[in-house]
C-alpha cells in the first residue's frame, strides 16, 4: 500500500511539472529572430539598376575601425554602392584638422552629393555657403539654430528613446543596483543617450544609483586609456553594468567590462560580439541609415534640404536586439542567472516601447529640453 501512494504521488508530481512547463511554453513569446528573414531573400535575388551617372563622396572624421558611428556610416555607403548602382567614394580623415581640406577636395570631384559625418558646423556653413551649386548632405552635426541653405540636407538621429530601452535592461539586470555611463564629450547630443538611458533604470530600478564620467580632453572620442580609466573608476565602485557613448574611447569601458567581470552596454553599431558574454546589448544608432538614404534620395529624386528628425519611430534607433538585427550573442554567452531573465527584460523593453510610440512615455530628449 505504501509502495501504492509513492507511486501516486510520483505521477501527480510529474503532471505537475508538466503543467507548470506547458503553461509557461503557453506564456513564453516566440521570438519573433528565430524566424527566417524574408528580407534577406529578397535582397539576394534583387537586381541593380545601373546608376553609375550619379555619384557620392563621404567624408569620415576618423580611420574607420572605431567599430561605432564612424564604421556604421562606411557601411552605410558601401550599401549604397551595392544596391543602387551609384559611384561612391569614402574618404577617411585623420581628425578635425584635415575636414576643411577633405571636403574642398571632394568638391573639386563634382560628385553629386558630398555626406559630412561629424565635421563642425562652422565648417559645413561656410562650405556650403562657398559652394552654392554643390549638393550637400551632413550627418552627426548639430548645428545651434537650424540652417535654412537650398544645397544642404541633414538628418538628426534622436537617440534618447532607444537609450531608454537600453537602461531598461540594465535596471532589470543589474545586481549592485549600481549602474554607469561613459561618454566621450559632456554636450547635448552625449547627453542624448545618457539622460534617456539614466530614466530607463530609473523606470525599472527606482533606487538604482547612476554614475556618470566624461573622457573630455583633446580627444574625447578616441582615447580608450582614459575611459578605461573611468569605467575602472566606476566598476571599483560598485556599479556593475556600464553604458559607452564614447566612439572609439568605449572600447576602453567594454575592455575594462572584461577585465573586472563586469558588464557593458555598446553603442551606435552592434557591439555585442567584441566581447561575448561581457556586452549585454548595444543602442544602436543608425548612421549607416541616413548614408543610405542621402544617397538614394538624389537616385530618386526626392533629396529636400532642411533637417529631417528621426529616432525610434522611424527605424534609426533600437538595439541590437530587435528584429533587423537579432543578435543572441548574450543569450549564448552570458551568466545563466542573467540569461534566465532576458524573456522578462525583452517584454518590458517591447511594453515601454509601445508606450514610448504612442505618447504615454515621454523619454527627455537633451537635445531640445534641459536635463532632469
Amino acid at each position: 500500500m505504501l509502495k501504492f501512494h509513492r507511486t501516486v504521488a510520483l505521477v501527480l508530481i510529474v503532471i505537475g511539472l508538466l503543467s507548470v512547463n506547458l503553461a509557461r511554453a503557453q506564456d513564453t513569446k516566440p521570438d519573433p529572430c528565430l524566424k527566417p528573414s524574408e528580407a534577406s531573400t529578397q535582397a539576394a535575388t534583387m537586381s541593380v539598376k545601373d546608376n553609375s551617372s550619379i555619384s557620392f563622396e563621404i567624408i569620415l572624421p576618423n580611420a574607420r575601425g572605431d567599430r561605432s558611428f564612424i564604421d556604421s556610416a562606411a557601411a552605410g555607403a558601401e550599401r549604397a554602392i551595392k544596391e543602387l548602382g551609384v559611384k561612391g567614394k569614402i574618404i577617411e580623415t585623420a581628425g578635425v584638422q584635415e575636414h576643411d581640406a577633405a571636403i574642398r577636395r571632394a568638391v573639386q570631384d563634382k560628385p553629386t552629393l558630398i555626406i559630412t559625418i561629424a565635421v563642425d558646423p562652422s565648417t559645413i556653413d561656410e562650405i556650403v555657403q562657398e559652394f552654392p551649386d554643390q549638393k550637400f548632405a551632413a550627418q552627426e552635426t548639430f548645428f545651434p539654430q537650424e540652417p535654412k541653405y537650398p544645397n544642404l540636407a541633414l538628418y538628426n538621429i534622436f537617440t534618447h528613446e532607444n537609450s531608454y530601452l537600453a537602461g531598461i535592461a540594465a535596471g532589470m539586470l543589474t545586481k549592485s543596483k549600481i549602474v554607469g555611463a561613459v561618454g566621450g564629450l559632456q554636450t547635448p547630443s552625449i547627453d542624448l543617450f545618457i539622460v534617456g538611458y539614466e530614466e530607463g533604470v530609473k523606470s525599472v530600478c527606482k533606487d538604482c544609483q547612476t554614475l556618470r564620467a566624461y573622457v573630455g580632453g583633446s580627444n574625447p572620442f578616441s582615447d580608450p586609456v582614459k575611459a578605461k580609466e573611468l569605467a575602472n573608476g566606476m566598476y571599483s565602485q560598485g556599479a556593475d553594468i556600464i553604458y559607452q557613448v564614447a566612439g572609439r574611447s568605449g572600447e576602453g569601458v567594454l575592455q575594462a567590462a572584461k577585465d573586472n567581470g563586469k558588464f557593458a552596454i555598446g553603442v551606435d553599431s552592434n557591439q555585442d560580439d567584441l566581447y561575448p558574454g561581457t556586452i549585454i546589448v548595444s543602442a544602436m544608432k543608425r548612421v549607416d541609415n541616413a548614408v543610405f538614404n542621402f544617397v538614394k534620395s538624389v537616385v530618386d529624386g526626392t533629396y529636400k534640404a532642411g533637417s529631417t528628425n528621426v529616432g525610434l519611430k522611424e527605424g534609426f534607433a533600437g538595439l541590437s536586439w530587435d528584429v533587423g538585427v537579432c543578435s543572441r550573442t548574450f543569450d549564448k554567452s552570458g551568466p545563466k542567472d542573467m540569461v534566465d531573465k532576458l524573456p522578462a527584460v525583452r517584454a518590458a523593453i517591447d511594453e515601454a516601447r509601445a508606450k514610448i510610440l504612442s505618447g504615454e512615455i515621454k523619454v527627455t530628449n537633451a537635445l531640445l529640453e534641459p536635463a532632469k
